[in-house]
């Protein structure tokens, strides 16, 4: 007998689907974008379109393969239409746990072989922790402490690519795509959240994008507070310190306007400000409860000005905060970050909104594991972004069920059945088919999709306890 959880998530999903065709054009798209996201939620150990079309209609396998390839690689519809409605269904959801208090900016990498997929090239790669082949994408994500969402999402394209007509034509890089740099992505993504009227929270980034003097510079233009990763060797006024001020006038020429510093009046490192503090403005700080314990370091925090060239400016920049973490046990701090959140947040408040941003880490290790962010295999710009853009809203709705099971309801609980696949049939990019000839549909797989199916929802209602790493989602499916 069904569950009655699992008829009222099927439910609710149907409802969910019928949202988005909405927005997404022809009828005609209206099957393929429901089996599509069913394909993604299932419990397939791959979701490219191959498997993801023996798993959704495995009596029509081919023809269904044809029709989600179509639809995503070639479906002329709105990626932005999308993520827009999405973002319109879940954020009532997230909302209702406590206001949003955060837009985290980052960029993710998936490994690749070749040359040919849109994007490729020899960069860092944070999956794999080193430079290698790989493309990477930029997002925005808004997130409270109760769950997150990505709302915008784009592929970084190197300048190599963006130069190259023969390359761009074969795979569909639109005529108004030039070479940006992730940074200027990301404040493309935080502009256009801010017309959309989406609800404000403080700009999370690392020290990728937090380094950049112009964003910071533009995200406080845009009337936005920041929380910025920064590296050591970024250099300060130390609190009572800020540059001289400009030369006096001699009578003779134009006016000195421009701020100054000289060889005994300099800025110094965050590193060196760190090192030199009393032991006295270190504290240990806890913000969240983690899987085992109480997640907890030691910090500090100082008033300071940034002296990044201000000495091509005509006064000085404003105060903000300095935050640094030097845990116990290290030999120096470790992190550093600058912030304009109020001068008269709490200690405590500050590095709990400074630590939010691993709702980030969350959000693609989820996508990657959960919704098979990273399996798409065509190689144009339309079909990459359209798969990611299903992915989120599969995501997105994993979200709104997180609290529809609980903790007690049986692992076997599944909004969907596994369907039946034919006999020896193996898709491409299955890890199963590389190792063995005589293996099934890697969906198949231990635990298997007729014994003991890994199912989706089973996971949400672990996904539900805020307490969890993101290391535990993982650890949760393969148990």
């Amino acid at each position: 007998m069904d569950h009655p959880i699992a008829a009222d998530s099927a439910s609710r999903f149907e409802a969910y689907v019928e949202g988005l065709v909405s927005v997404i054009g022809h009828a005609d798209r209206a099957r393929p974008l429901r089996d599509y996201c069913v394909g993604l939620m299932m419990p397939c150990e791959r979701k490219s379109v191959e498997p993801m079309a023996a798993v959704t209609a495995p009596g029509r396998t081919a023809a269904q393969h044809q029709s989600l390839l179509h639809f995503v690689g070639e479906g002329r519809w709105s990626d932005e239409k999308v993520l827009a409605k999405v973002r319109e269904m879940v954020l009532p959801e997230i909302v209702r746990h406590g206001q949003i208090e955060a837009w985290i900016i980052d960029d993710t990498g998936f490994p690749k072989q070749g040359r040919h997929s849109v994007g490729v090239a020899r960069q860092y790669c944070g999956q794999l922790g080193k430079q290698d082949n790989c493309q990477v994408a930029v997002s925005l994500s808004i997130a409270n402490h109760h769950a997150s969402l990505p709302v915008a999402y784009r592929l970084y394209l190197p300048e190599q690519w963006a130069a190259d007509d023969e390359r761009r034509r074969k795979t569909g890089v639109p005529e108004d795509i030039g070479f940006r740099t992730k940074p200027e992505i990301a404040l493309e993504q935080i502009r256009a959240a801010s017309a959309a009227g989406l609800p404000l929270g403080v700009v999370l980034m690392d020290a990728g994008y937090g380094c950049n003097t112009e964003l910071r510079s533009s995200i406080s233009a845009l009337g936005l507070t920041y929380v910025a990763g920064i590296l050591p060797n970024t250099t300060v006024w130390a609190p009572g310190m800020a540059p001289l001020h400009p030369k006096t006038w001699s009578g003779r020429g134009r006016p000195p306007k421009l701020i100054r510093r000289d060889r005994n009046h300099r800025p110094t490192s965050v590193k060196e400000l760190a090192l030199g503090l009393p032991a006295k403005a270190w504290r240990k700080i806890a913000w969240r409860e983690g899987s085992a314990e109480q997640l907890s370091s030691r910090f500090a925090r100082l008033r300071i000005r940034v002296a990044h060239r201000d000495y091509n400016l005509t006064k000085s920049r404003p105060e903000e905060w300095l935050l640094i973490e030097w845990p116990k046990g290290e030999a120096e701090p470790t992190k550093y970050w600058f912030s304009t959140l109020p001068q008269n947040i709490t200690f405590g408040n500050l590095v709990d909104l400074t630590k939010l941003r691993w709702r980030i880490e969350r959000d693609y290790q989820e996508l990657k594991q959960e919704v098979g962010l990273g399996h798409f295999e065509g190689r144009g710009w339309r079909g990459f972004h359209h798969h990611a853009t299903l992915c989120i809203a599969a995501y997105g709705f994993l979200i709104s069920e997180r609290e529809t099971i609980p903790p007690s309801a049986p692992r076997s609980t599944a909004m969907f059945q596994a369907a039946g696949i034919p006999e020896g049939y193996r898709p491409r990019g299955s890890t199963a088919a590389a190792r063995a000839a005589h293996s099934k549909l890697d969906c198949d797989h231990a635990p298997t999709a007729r014994s003991r199916p890994r199912q989706t929802l089973a996971a949400v209602s672990m996904l539900r306890r805020s307490d969890q790493e993101p290391g535990d989602v993982q650890n949760f499916m393969t148990q």
